[in-house]
């Protein structure tokens, strides 16, 4: 008896919306579950020991790094599995087991617990279950919009999950930290262990388990003849011809082989992004993790709430610089070169900044959006639009269980930079802070000058399509 077509897409809005809410709430939770270390630093430092006294910032930094290690090599191998596994199953198992990972740090308050060791292995923990989040979403999105045309716009909104996690974590762990920081941890566990039972539950990972018709969304997200987005330039040539039996269905499966790690790093695009990222990342998560800090000891001298509060204004700037580089690289079809134009902005904004920030509290909230909104313009772009154009390009004929690995590739790359970022301010920060906005600016540029050959190639074919 032959097996009953897919239906067609009915419902298919309610759908994707959804699956966005969930997959938007799910990551959010993660970088909630994030944010309790910055809010907490100044804390620490001043009277919890390890952490105190004049080596406390190193350590501080050696914790972070503790994370964000575990967390990029974790990432490579997550990738790979998200690409084989049950989506569903791993993110919900890997919510519940960072929530367990948060609670733990949080519990070093109560118990009085001062060993480093413990607050490292805490860290390399969470990093490590925490890998798998990214991988399994953008897999799931890709899954569901990885072929609508304007993709560069719905997953800029999409990917300011990652603004709303770190505002709502650091609102979270600055109105617990009078009640003692271990309750700075303990709410955001609480938060994404309850959504990771959520996404066990109603998690729809794919169109097919919802009985929706693949071919008939992407006729409904296109249109007649939706133009896909540009995003290789010169490049996009040079894989015509693969083989034609590479991404085959396996015997008795109804999806294709998972592409290979190595396989993956050779698809054009993927090397020069992944290297961007991991200066762009460093950037980003230099302030994730150290803009509390800096806030506190420079000009306005808050206190630690307020501090914790305040920095939320550079992830609202971070959440509009997104969605914007999303729109405009949908616009003008080229995404290096809108990575490449706020990467370039970013420099600017930074240097005035650290300039003019100080001066009052008008200025700081300011120029901190402004910065922002520059700095997680092309973060966003390249870890979502970005990713899901590589995952899903002509060189692999469409290979969906290519996007996790592809993904996983670029953000663990991104991820080597975000956890060598906070190390280095740890230490450059006892030199004084124009030396760490001194490295922030060579990683920027180093970060465009991965991208100048792409954004060429973008630049040349929209001349030649002009003329």
């Amino acid at each position: 008896m032959e097996a009953a077509a897919p239906a067609p897409a009915r419902g298919l809005g309610r759908q994707e919306y959804a699956v966005l809410a969930l997959t938007f709430a799910s990551y959010a939770s993660f970088h909630a579950s994030r944010k309790p270390p910055s809010i907490v630093k100044a804390v620490l430092s001043a009277d919890w020991v390890p952490f105190s006294g004049p080596r406390g910032p190193h350590r501080l930094g050696e914790l972070d790094v503790a994370f964000l290690s575990f967390y990029a090599l974790a990432m490579f191998a997550a990738g790979h599995l998200a690409d084989r596994a049950d989506l569903r199953c791993l993110l919900g198992t890997a919510m519940l087991a960072s929530g367990a990972a948060c609670a733990a740090l949080g519990a070093a308050y109560f118990l009085d617990i001062h060993a480093l060791a413990f607050f490292a292995a805490a860290q390399v923990s969470s990093g490590v279950v925490q890998s798998a989040g990214w991988p399994c979403v953008v897999a799931v999105v890709g899954n569901w919009f990885g072929h609508a045309s304007k993709r560069g716009t719905i997953m800029g909104v999409w990917n300011s999950h990652t603004s709303v996690g770190n505002i709502a974590g650091s609102v979270l762990a600055a109105a617990a930290l009078e009640f003692g920081w271990g309750w700075s941890f303990l709410l955001p566990a609480v938060v994404i262990a309850a959504l990771g039972v959520v996404v066990l539950v109603f998690l729809v990972a794919h169109p097919s388990e919802a009985g929706l018709d693949v071919e008939v969304m992407e006729v409904e997200m296109n249109g007649d003849g939706g133009e896909e987005v540009g995003l290789l330039g010169e490049d996009k040539k040079e894989v015509q011809g693969n083989e034609d039996n590479e991404f085959e269905l396996e015997m008795g499966s109804q999806l294709p082989r998972a592409i290979g790690f190595v396989e993956a790093w050779k698809l054009p695009g993927v090397a020069p992004y992944a290297f961007c990222l991991f200066f762009s990342k460093l950037v980003a998560y230099t302030f994730l993790y150290w803009l509390p800090f800096y806030i506190r000891n420079n000009g306005q001298f808050l206190s630690h709430k307020a501090s914790g509060i305040l920095s939320i204004v550079f992830d609202i700037g971070g959440v509009l610089g997104g969605i914007s580089a999303g729109f405009l690289s949908d616009a003008i079809g080229a995404r290096a070169i809108t990575s490449v134009l706020f990467l370039l902005l970013s420099i600017p904004s930074l240097v005035v900044y650290r300039t003019y920030g100080s001066i009052s509290m008008h200025h700081n909230i300011a120029l901190m959006f402004l910065s922002g909104y520059f700095v997680n313009g092309p973060y966003s772009l390249i870890t979502t639009a970005v990713a899901t154009d590589l995952g899903t390009q002509d060189a692999i004929k469409g290979n969906s269980r290519a996007l996790a690995t592809v993904s996983a590739i670029i953000d663990g790359t991104g991820s080597v930079g975000a956890a060598l970022g906070p190390l280095l301010t740890g230490y450059i920060s006892t030199r004084g802070w124009n030396s760490v906005f001194f490295m922030l600016i060579v990683s920027i540029s180093l970060a465009i000058l991965f991208l100048i050959r792409l954004a060429k190639g973008e630049i040349v074919a929209k001349l030649s399509t002009w003329n």
